[in-house]
């Protein structure tokens, strides 16, 4: 008799409830039910729907589990996770190093001073500066809510110098307008529906109904607090709301960041002053190769470190040469 085959597991889906529902002036649509998810090869974009101009590292799925009310807590978020080795996949096989960008391109990639419109960018930026990314869904020219959440909140200053120092910020307008004088009508035009397809896309993967909608992530990329609707005179509140949820990331960062310390990982300087949480994965006449937990790889010389980075170079080197 022929052995039966295993049937194959299957993975049931988890609900993403609303974490905490500020439903007061919101313009959302309750009860609306979404469409059933295009597989990958529907997709007009592939998987991720990003159309390609605005592709870039951090764009899969970042869909998690929202806070539920009470829950916005330390160990009420998941384990973060970081890209194991054997899942990154090297772009020359002979020599899987050569095309490695320098880390200080990295390191001088522009910061936006307040949000920025690409999540591309605003991922990246997040799990390399270890802060949560706050995602603003708005509708800048049709949501009355919305102006107000700017003016009594956002626009101010003590909010953006709190911001600028504890949070990434990522504004998505439905509001799409294209302005590059370097473009064709043609050009332009189809950059505007590529643009309004991405943010369609964003609001499908974040279940956002209606405007505004915050939504917290942790620097992994998980969906730590849902902030439905704003309304006039709450400013405190919802800023409350943000700083909680800030919080909770923080502490959550600091122990995965504390397990991966003894995993290898450890915070390198360059003579700037930047820092990079990484790993040292290559080293041979004084060129290093590191990797970010996320699996982003940069080479370095140890000359454009830190003299404490060159220090525990010169220990390493010792330590692994001594009987």
């Amino acid at each position: 008799m022929l052995p039966m085959k295993r049937p194959l597991p299957f993975l049931l889906g988890l609900g993403l409830g609303l974490g905490l529902g500020l439903g007061l002036g919101s313009c959302g649509l309750p009860g609306v039910k979404s469409k059933q998810e295009p597989s990958a090869e529907e997709k007009e974009f592939g998987p991720t729907g990003i159309p390609p101009h605005l592709r870039g590292r951090g764009s899969g799925d970042a869909e998690g589990r929202a806070v539920t009310p009470g829950g916005n807590k330390p160990g009420a978020t998941a384990a973060m996770t970081f890209t194991p080795m054997e899942d990154i996949v090297e772009t020359n096989p002979d020599d899987p190093d050569a095309q490695v960008p320098e880390l200080a391109d990295l390191l001088a990639a522009p910061k936006s001073k307040t949000w920025e419109e690409s999540e591309a960018i605003a991922r990246s930026r997040s799990a390399r500066e270890g802060k949560p990314l706050l995602i603003w869904f708005t509708s800048s020219q049709n949501s009355p809510m919305c102006k107000a959440l700017n003016q009594e909140l956002f626009a101010t200053n003590d909010f953006e110098q709190w911001a600028m120092e504890k949070l990434v910020r990522l504004r998505v307008d439905a509001t799409v307008r294209i302005s590059a004088p370097d473009l064709s009508i043609d050009e332009a035009s189809t950059r505007e529906v590529d643009v309004r397809n991405y943010v369609a896309a964003l609001k499908k993967r974040y279940k956002v109904l209606g405007h505004p909608t915050l939504i917290l992530l942790n620097p992994s990329g998980e969906v730590i607090g849902r902030y439905v609707g704003y309304k006039r005179g709450t400013a405190d509140f919802t800023w409350g709301l943000i700083k909680h949820g800030e919080s909770v990331s923080t502490r959550a960062y600091a122990a995965w960041r504390s397990d991966l310390a003894q995993r290898g990982y450890r915070e390198w300087q360059d003579r700037r002053g930047r820092k990079v949480f990484a790993k040292l994965v290559a080293y041979a006449t004084g060129e290093l190769v590191l990797i970010e937990p996320d699996g982003t790889r940069s080479r370095t010389h140890e000359n454009k470190l830190s003299d404490a980075d060159r220090a525990w170079l010169a220990e390493q080197q010792q330590s692994r040469h001594q009987p």
